[in-house]
């Protein structure tokens, strides 16, 4: 082998070896690279949570209302004040009232103490109110017939009161989460904090 051609094999020989030395370290860089990505990337969550805070902003929003009672009394409720039952799966509301009229001769005073679970409104993506138990309805110093009559329209009024209002709805940063993982509200789970609301996979349209 000549000068020359000795020196072109070792060349050729020396840049095969640093090609390969090369895209090995590419491939090694590249594996790299995805590893960073996997472990730096934040896993999907798995659910939502909305402090006490904000369930009793959203709620306060929503009061006064007003609600005629057997077309001669109005009752108007104010601000729910919640309370969290994490070992029922509920939520207690205290709501002062205050009841008015052409038959009575002055407004009377009281309150509203309800428990009540959540349910997901997918139509317009809110938190509501159902499954209503009014723990009592009462009116200060109101005369016991008008009392009594009272009593019994507890259940629908309450059902107005709550089971028609937004409680929470979801919106800026929680729907662009909901629709970016294409997944929607759950379980709702109440805790000492607040709400825990599992995200699950919406369902394909028929």
């Amino acid at each position: 082998m000549t000068g020359a051609a000795e020196f072109r094999w070792v060349f050729q020989e020396s840049w095969v070896v640093v090609m390969k030395r090369r895209s090995w370290l590419m491939v090694v860089a590249a594996g790299c690279g995805l590893a960073v990505v996997g472990c730096s990337g934040k896993a999907a969550p798995d659910s939502v949570t909305v402090s006490r805070e904000q369930l009793q902003e959203a709620v306060a929003s929503r009061f006064p209302r007003q609600f005629p009672v057997a077309g001669m009394l109005q009752l108007t409720l104010k601000s729910p004040a919640l309370d969290l039952l994490p070992e029922r799966n509920a939520l207690r509301a205290v709501v002062q009232a205050e009841l008015s009229g052409r038959v009575l001769r002055q407004s009377y005073g009281g309150r509203l103490d309800l428990d009540f679970a959540l349910r997901y409104e997918p139509t317009d993506r809110t938190l509501r109110a159902h499954q209503i138990r009014v723990n009592s309805l009462v009116i200060d110093d109101l005369a016991p017939a008008m009392s009594d009559m009272l009593t019994t329209y507890a259940n629908a009024v309450s059902e107005q009161a709550l089971g028609q209002v937004v409680l929470y709805p979801f919106q800026g940063q929680d729907l662009a989460l909901l629709d970016s993982l294409n997944v929607e509200p759950g379980a709702i789970t109440v805790t000492p904090q607040g709400l825990n609301v599992a995200l699950v996979r919406k369902k394909p349209a028929p």
